[in-house]
């Protein structure tokens, strides 16, 4: 398999009525990170009471662009002034080390 190079970090705040929301939305998209084939590895994970982060991995900037296109984005981003205290804060990174 080839190496991920690039990633995204995501920070997520829900509302705190809306935080039980925030997590079943965020644990039901690994059924949608599994069919992106650019997606190398794709994380979903709980802070505290109201802080959330995705981290997804991907090999190439076509794979990345297209997570940021794709149903996961488009779910988080057409609930977020529902649910989240603000719109996640969204950053692209290149990775330097991992061990997966």
């Amino acid at each position: 398999m080839p190496q991920a190079n690039l990633a995204i970090v995501a920070h997520i705040e829900a509302k705190a009525d809306r935080a039980e929301e925030v997590k079943t939305l965020l644990s039901s998209a690994l059924s949608l990170a599994n069919e992106e084939k650019g997606t190398i590895n794709w994380f979903a994970v709980q802070i505290d009471n109201t802080h959330f982060a995705i981290f997804d991995t991907f090999v190439d900037e076509q794979g990345r662009q297209a997570h940021l296109n794709g149903k996961i984005a488009a779910a988080l981003l057409g609930k977020a002034e529902e649910l989240l205290v603000s719109a996640p804060q969204i950053m692209t990174a290149n990775i330097l080390a991992s061990k997966v």
